[in-house]
């Protein structure tokens, strides 16, 4: 489909974030349409997407049938954390209508960009859209072009997302389809159609799924992490779920960042995916969290946020959702790696997990197969209340710390990321930010100070010299002392008042990390990786 096929009314393309505001703030627009100024923090535009406030796993597709099929990680028995459903190509026609109908004769933002700061791996990425604030979205999220490239013929995209987020599949029943929303993508035609949802992570989700195909089958890496450089060159990366502490932990101002969320790794370093972060604001202050705090300005876009009637915003107010977000320019962060978003290669990895059981220690050094294992488990434990029917705990398993998003099976993954730790020596942290001294409802959150300081200790090298012993059913080596924190506190046993009570939810998590990893005893891999994980016998207490 050319757009010219669609006989637009009007085409925009690449407009300056001056012109976008314009667009996206002006009179005659529907209220999912328009953007509103806020007050405080001064400058930004809020816009609202409506009833999804997050992504729709449940709706994403990959049309299957053709050549790549073969090396797609399909959904279904065997494979519960895999969402790549599979569509026919007569399926993928009726949704590529669908979106045709809704983007005909209409006024349309094209919006060009880069995926990769490295030159040898990215792929430009074209946007096709009606809204002008989802244009703005992705014009914070992509990698700019340069003012050669800017121009219209010096530009051969070589994916294009197709946007109808306005119309939805009113036939998906007839073609088996969970719901009217769609989010299909098409490898062998490098193309993506949205349909239904407003939400604009699926934009940015989207491609880093495309980059989780394309890269690995180069022999790259491809991981959902953030990246900071010290001083020294030295760079880390930290992996973990929402709510682990990702963003906030790679924004350090002793740090250059990278990028907050995804990024490759090949023969010359670490590079960041994206031109943007896409920040979790709930309950975002500037005093936990001043980096992006301050990021809020003129050309960010905020998300779902609730405003008052003199245009401040509530960081604290859920009525909307709890997943509120702001995407915004990386160099609205001050202290970023420049001219371009790559480093060197990591010395320091870090996997973070929010134990809500307060099981596993504060921090622990892995293996190199202990490594894979938490990479291929991607442990982290939901808190109650956090979502609805969520009354307490509950244990979360995304391989690779985003399983939603992995086109190829986990342990390719896992392969790259062990050759990559192989070949640059590169030390594994477990950091822990969930609870202390008794689980959820009974322990206390491990404070941020007590984080900072192990992850200080982590990246300055001092945790490198330090005595561990191996500790539990889990096997994990735990340094006697860190500076800043308790040496009670290194070892969760020690926190916690009834003995025998740790002993038993330790058991218990065990047996859910045995019964995850049977997803992957079915590989040599994952057989060889078994031996990493935790040793318990016996049903679980």
């Amino acid at each position: 489909m050319e757009v010219n096929e669609l006989k637009p009314k009007q085409v925009y393309h690449n407009l300056s974030y001056q012109e976008l505001f314009k667009h996206e703030t002006g009179k005659g627009f529907s209220k999912l349409e328009r953007g509103v100024v806020t007050r405080q923090p001064a400058g930004a535009v809020a816009v609202d997407t409506g009833k999804f406030t997050g992504r729709s796993p449940k709706d994403k597709y990959i049309v299957g049938g053709g050549p790549s099929a073969e090396n797609i990680w399909w959904a279904g028995e065997g494979s519960p954390g895999s969402d790549n459903k599979p569509i026919s190509i007569e399926t993928w026609d009726y949704l590529l209508g669908v979106v045709k109908d809704q983007l005909t004769g209409k006024r349309l933002y094209l919006m060009d960009g880069w995926a990769g700061a490295s030159k040898e791996n990215r792929f430009g990425v074209r946007m096709v859209t009606e809204v002008a604030w989802q244009a703005h979205f992705f014009k914070n999220m992509f990698i700019k072009l340069s003012k050669s490239e800017n121009l219209k013929h010096n530009f051969v995209p070589e994916w294009t997302i197709w946007n109808g987020c306005k119309t939805v599949a009113g036939e998906f029943e007839t073609h088996g389809l969970n719901s009217p929303v769609f989010i299909a993508i098409n490898i062998e035609k490098k193309t993506i159609l949205i349909g239904g949802t407003w939400y604009g992570g699926e934009i940015k989700k989207g491609i880093f799924s495309v980059a989780n195909y394309l890269l690995p089958l180069k022999g790259v890496g491809s991981f959902h992490c953030s990246a900071n450089e010290g001083a020294k060159g030295d760079v880390a990366l930290f992996f973990g779920l929402s709510g682990t502490g990702k963003t906030t932990l790679s924004h350090d101002p002793r740090r250059k960042l990278i990028g907050d969320d995804e990024h490759g790794w090949d023969d010359e370093g670490v590079f960041n995916l994206e031109g943007g972060c896409y920040a979790k604001v709930i309950n975002l202050s500037q005093q936990g969290e001043p980096d992006i705090y301050k990021a809020i300005k003129r050309n960010a876009l905020l998300e779902n946020v609730v405003i008052d009637g003199k245009g401040r915003v509530d960081f604290s107010d859920v009525t909307k959702t709890q997943n509120t977000r702001v995407s915004y320019p990386i160099d609205h962060v001050k202290n970023i790696v420049r001219p371009v978003s790559k480093g060197g290669h990591a010395q320091k990895i870090i996997f973070l997990t929010c134990d809500s059981f307060g099981v596993l220690p504060p921090v622990a050094r892995l293996t190199r197969q202990q490594a894979e294992y938490w990479f291929l488990s991607g442990y982290t434990a939901k808190v109650a209340g956090t979502e609805r029917g969520v009354d307490e705990p509950q244990a979360t398993f995304s391989a690779c710390f985003g399983a939603p998003f992995l086109l190829l099976h986990p342990t390719a993954y896992a392969e790259i990321l062990g050759k990559k730790i192989d070949q640059h020596q590169a030390q594994v942290y477990l950091v822990s930010t969930g609870w202390t001294g008794g689980g959820y409802g009974v322990g206390q959150r491990m404070p941020l100070a007590n984080t900072r300081a192990i992850i200080t200790a982590i990246l300055t090298g001092k945790l490198e010299k330090a005595e561990y012993e191996p500790v539990g059913v889990f096997a994990l080596a735990l340094p006697k002392k860190v500076a800043g924190v308790s040496a009670t506190v290194l070892n969760p046993r020690n926190t916690w008042a009834d003995k025998r009570e740790y002993d038993l939810a330790e058991t218990r998590l065990a047996r859910m990390f045995i019964d995850n990893f049977k997803t992957f005893s079915d590989t040599k891999e994952g057989l060889e990786l078994e031996k990493a994980g935790p040793r318990t016998t016996g049903q679980t207490p």
